[in-house]
């Protein structure tokens, strides 16, 4: 008797998106470093989603899914939002550090993609964005959980200099808990607009450019 096919799903879809860019991408490249954080993410997304994780699995697949459809746009098809204009500017400048493009692509996936997906996923489900609140929460609890790992495995130096060292700085000014506070509140008033559509696609618009702001100053070249 033959024996049934795996059955890929979304998120294995993604990965394996994610995987090949991995292989194909030079190592040093910003788009590069981002992906393998990405990759890391999303891995351990799938696999606390077989594993009960989320209440609403249909829900978290949903979000996940159109959250990362955003960014594999950008690095597949190269369709770039002002968020992500800055890294894909600076991909292979020597001066940024790999800890740099990191974040940097945190920045522009967590403070614009995330809000624009949760909205996506509201109307693809017919729900409201509190409808899907502990989806949100435990996907930017899994980002924030990693965070702390991807400092650590990018962060250059003995830690007795990392103090004096410049990146340490330029980080210290940026937050992921503080991007994800502000995209839920961004994804709330991208909802409640959605009835005027005029003034819901300048409000998206100054959203890009702000985070687009704060990427490029993330990425700021600094010395050796």
């Amino acid at each position: 008797m033959a024996q049934s096919a795996h059955l890929t799903t979304p998120v294995d879809a993604v990965v394996a998106r994610m995987r090949f860019l991995h292989a194909t991408l030079p190592e040093r490249d910003g788009v590069a470093v981002f992906n393998r954080v990405y990759l890391t993410v999303t891995e351990e997304f799938d696999r606390r989603l077989d594993s009960g994780f989320f209440p609403d699995r249909r829900a978290a697949t949903a979000l996940d899914v159109r959250f990362a459809e955003r960014y594999l746009a950008v690095a597949e098809e190269g369709r770039a939002p002002a968020c992500w204009r800055p890294l894909l500017q600076f991909r292979r400048h020597p001066g940024v550090r790999p800890l740099q493009f990191a974040v940097a692509g945190i920045n522009a996936h967590i403070g614009h993609d995330l809000a624009l997906a949760l909205v996506d996923t509201c109307r693809t489900l017919g729900c409201e964005p509190a409808d899907l609140e502990d989806e949100f929460d435990r996907v930017g609890d899994l980002l924030v959980s990693l965070e702390e790992h991807i400092r650590e495995d990018l962060m250059p130096g003995p830690d007795l200099l990392q103090i004096a060292d410049p990146l340490t700085h330029l980080l210290g000014s940026w937050s992921l808990e503080r991007a994800r506070e502000a995209t839920w509140s961004a994804a709330r008033a991208l909802w409640a607009l959605r009835g005027l559509p005029d003034l819901a696609e300048e409000f998206a618009e100054r959203l890009d450019a702000v985070v687009g702001l704060a990427g490029r100053m993330l990425l700021t070249p600094l010395p050796d």
